[in-house]
């Protein structure tokens, strides 16, 4: 770890929303394991819209097993040939996979000097990894901390066009049931980081 790195500040609201960025990244890339499932349990919300999804969020949680959300995981995005759901900037936003928002996303990560991990094998455009990026965007983790108005123009070309109808749509796919109220928590947060954006210029 550089000098330059140990001693980026981040504030608590910007610390909440890379934490949660990387919350649903984590849950999105895989199927929760019991440490997850009880780390999900044990969240707790407030009255607002967001809080009582995350509320919701976690008494499904605390009801879940890792096998039966293992299943529900790959019959949503595995299953046999493809998922219910497509979870790709490319596909919601040209109905086709590998297409240009992929390659826009792939010069804007250049960029950013962000790069695909060896391990991860599926296109750089998919919810998960989209999350992830927002995230380290946030605290620095690709060398310095974004600026807003950077993470603005990332979100509203990258994100902002599709994942809250992806959300959406994980809220009602036949085979949701735990990620059913990950999407509710995901469309809010999103709502959430549209609006601040958005009165960024306002």
């Amino acid at each position: 770890m550089t000098n330059a790195q140990m001693t980026i500040q981040i504030d608590e609201e910007d610390r909440l929303r890379a934490d949660l960025y990387n919350y649903l990244g984590v849950m999105l890339a895989g199927p929760p394991d019991e440490l997850l499932l009880a780390q999900t349990a044990g969240l707790s919300g407030d009255d607002t819209p967001l809080g009582k999804a995350i509320g919701g969020l976690a008494r499904v949680a605390k009801v879940s097993k890792p096998k039966p959300v293992r299943t529900e995981y790959n019959a949503l995005f595995i299953g046999l040939g493809r998922g219910e759901l497509l979870p790709y900037a490319s596909y919601y936003m040209t109905g086709f996979l590998n297409e240009k928002p992929l390659a826009n996303l792939r010069a804007d990560m250049a960029a950013l000097r962000i790069t695909r991990s060896e391990t991860v094998f599926e296109p750089e455009d998919n919810i998960a990894s989209l999350m992830e990026m927002m995230g380290g965007m946030i605290v620095g983790r690709f060398g310095g901390a974004v600026p807003l108005e950077r993470q603005k123009e990332f979100f509203n070309k990258h994100i902002a066009p599709w994942a809250t109808h992806f959300f959406t749509d994980l809220q009602g796919a036949k085979a949701s049931v735990l990620y059913a109220s990950l999407g509710a928590v995901g469309a809010e947060f999103l709502n959430i980081e549209q609006e601040a954006f958005r009165m960024m210029t306002a």
